[in-house]
Order: structure tokens, then sequence, then C-alpha cells
């Protein structure tokens, strides 16, 4: 991509292709391949989100990468908040938090344990025994990858199989049936993003590692369980996850950076920090993506997660300011993974990211029109211009 403006354009739909990724981490070379399974992927709330328009019922999304799995990775039976409803989540968060929720010790034991057939990449069988669960939560390696190890904030890139215990019955997961592809998942590591079973079964554990994990009710679906899937409140739930990738929490798009020409706010990044300066001129009237490193991956469709380092900035109140005040920021909290071409941000981002290449980095500028408009957000006023710069890391 030339420093150039560009029109974007929609794509219809998302790929079920293995996730595309682009970042550096800080210390390795730059990568940017299609990842693929080996033989043998911040609070994401704080994204810019479209305006709730009067007299307009907010579209409510359905996340593209697998609807009944959603149910299964996120929430117990208890209600959801309308923020968690909304679609700005990859997935959505327990009802519990686990900060406040009591979880047993993960334990390593002598009992017999459910078993798990198939190679990595492909669906797998989980076969649990005759005897009831014990109660205790384990997670242990049945395949042992050889990537990077997952740590807390990263993006997590993972398929699963799920099974009841005690029912006896699968239950929804990322696997299809034999030679359909996988749809994974992706979600912060160690922020309550998805149920603990799951957070605990990437925490430490190496890309390409196939995880066993025995839930216990306080792992899975607390007290509640989850009726809509059969899961009673008794239910020991056993998972077999498949760690895809990992996106570290201080990637950043390899590259060299273009400025982004006269007239518009030049951008300076880093792994750790970011920052604009914004000219001392009117903005510009419409939207307009600047590519300032470009990416080499595959460009992004409508429907993707894609995975994000983002910053925000508002022109009008930092017009001919160095160093602006940011009113978002995910350089100090981690890459973000968001649905995009599904009104999950505001209008002019989502329409530059969908059609921008993985492993750019843009500058965008949206007109209030296809910003906030006349509503006021915190720390926006009305009718603001709004300047963001984004990291494109990876999209599945």
């Amino acid at each position: 991509m030339s420093p150039t403006s560009r029109r974007v354009a929609t794509a219809p739909g998302h790929s079920s292709s293995p996730p595309a990724r682009c970042w550096r981490d800080p210390g390795s070379p730059g990568c940017c391949t299609r990842v693929r399974p080996p033989s043998g992927a911040a609070d994401p709330k704080r994204f810019p989100s479209p305006p709730r328009r009067p007299g307009k019922n907010m579209r409510r999304i359905a996340l593209p990468l697998l609807a009944c799995a959603l149910a299964l990775v996120g929430c117990s039976a208890e209600k959801t908040s309308p923020s968690q409803e909304a679609g700005h989540r990859p997935l959505p968060a327990p009802t519990v938090s686990v900060a406040r929720r009591p979880l047993p010790p993960v334990v390593h034991t002598d009992a017999v344990l459910p078993t798990v057939r198939g190679d990595f990449g492909k669906k797998p069988v989980i076969t649990v025994p005759k005897a009831d669960p014990t109660g205790k939560f384990v997670v242990t390696p049945a395949l042992t990858g050889h990537g990077r190890e997952v740590a807390d904030h990263d993006i997590a890139v993972v398929n699963y199989s799920a099974r009841a215990w005690k029912a006896g019955k699968d239950l929804p997961a990322t696997f299809a049936g034999a030679g359909k592809p996988a749809h994974p998942v992706l979600f912060t590591v160690g922020t309550g993003a998805v149920l603990p079973a799951l957070d605990q079964a990437v925490r430490g554990q190496s890309v390409g590692s196939r995880v066993l994990v025995v839930a216990p009710p306080p792992a899975a679906y607390g007290s509640s369980g989850n009726p809509a899937l059969g899961v009673s409140p008794t239910e020991t739930v056993v998972f077999a996850v498949d760690i895809v990738d990992a996106v570290p929490a201080k990637a950043t798009v390899p590259g060299r950076q273009h400025g982004a020409g006269a007239g518009l706010p030049s951008v300076r990044a880093d792994a750790s920090s970011v920052s604009l300066d914004v000219p001392d001129a009117a903005p510009p009237r419409d939207l307009v993506v600047r590519g300032l490193v470009d990416g080499s991956g595959p460009r992004v469709r409508a429907g993707q997660t894609v995975v994000l380092r983002r910053a925000g900035a508002v022109w009008n109140s930092n017009r001919g300011e160095d160093d602006v005040a940011l009113f978002d920021t995910s350089w100090t909290t981690g890459p973000t993974p968001v649905v995009v071409g599904r009104h999950n941000l505001v209008e002019g981002l989502d329409r530059a990211l969908v059609g921008a290449t993985v492993g750019s980095r843009l500058l965008v500028v949206v007109p209030p029109a296809l910003g906030y408009g006349s509503q006021a957000q915190q720390g926006i006023p009305a009718r603001s211009s709004l300047v963001f710069v984004v990291d494109v890391l990876a999209a599945n």
C-alpha cells in the first residue's frame, strides 16, 4: 500500500481458511504468514464502538466465527448485560468475573482421565471414563508444541472440542465435521474473556500444543450450568484445546514507516508507545486512510476477527498540538481482537479496516458523519473529527 488515500470497499463474508498474522515480537524477527497447524492467535469494550442513534434499534451482532460455540465458551445461563450482547468482544465474558469466582486449583492427579485421540489441527475424539469425575480441575498437555509460550495479555488463537462428562454428549465446538475447516476463536489471555477452563488451557502452554482440560463446574459454567446446551449445574466439561497461535502483547507490525503526507497528523510508534502530532489546520471533510507501513498479508474481509493495536485522538481539540492527548490506546494494554465490517466500530474505522492488508499500520481520519456525529462521548465532543493509528496484526 502506498502512502496515499484509498477508497475502501466492503467485502462479503469471511474466510474459513487458517488465520493470517503479521507481527514483530520485540527481540525476534518479523513474520508475515498464514498460520497453519503443525503436522502430527486489553479490554475490548474500550475500542470505539458505534454511537447509539435515537429512533433506531441497535443491530445485535451475531459473531460469524461460530454461533453455537460462542454460547459454549462464554456465559452461564445468567443474564448478560447489554454491553456483553453488543458484539464488542470476540467471545462473551463470564457473567461472574474470574477475579470474584472461587476457582479450584489446577492439580495433577493419578485418577483415570478422559482420553483424546487425533492429530493436532484435526477434530479430536474425547472419551470419558465410566467413573464419575473427581471434581478436580486438571490441565495437562496431550501433545506438546514447539512454539512460543502463551502469556497473559497475548491474543490466543485456538480450536477446541468439548464433551459433557456426566451427560456423555459432545458440546458445540470450533472443529467441524470431517473434511470441513475449523473456525478458530481469538481471545485475550488472562482477562476473563472466556471460561476459566479455556483461559487456563493456554496460559503457560506452547503454541502447537493440544491441551486436555477437565473442568468442574466452577471452572466451566458455575452453579447455574447452561440449560441451552444441556449442561447441568453439577456437570464437568472436558475440553481438548489446540493452541494455533498467540499474538504477543507487545507485537507491532514489521516494516519501515512512511510519512502520512502534507496536512495530516504525523505518527511515532514503537513496541511500547505511540504519539501523534496534529497539524494546525482544519481536518479533512472526507474519510482518509493512509498506509504508514505496508502489510504483505492477505486483505481483511468483513466478518473476520482482526487483532489490532490502536490509538485514537480528537483532531479539533488537539489542533496544532505536538504529542496530542489520546482518548484511547492499546499500546499500553496490548492488542485487541474485534470483528470488523459488522458495525462493531465507528463507521469510518470499520470501513478503513475492511480491505486493509494484514501487517499494515494505518492512519485513519474519520469525519464526524462517520464517527459519533452530533453525539458527544466521554472525552470526545460532538461533531468531532477523529484520528486513529491502527496496527493490523492478524485476521481470522
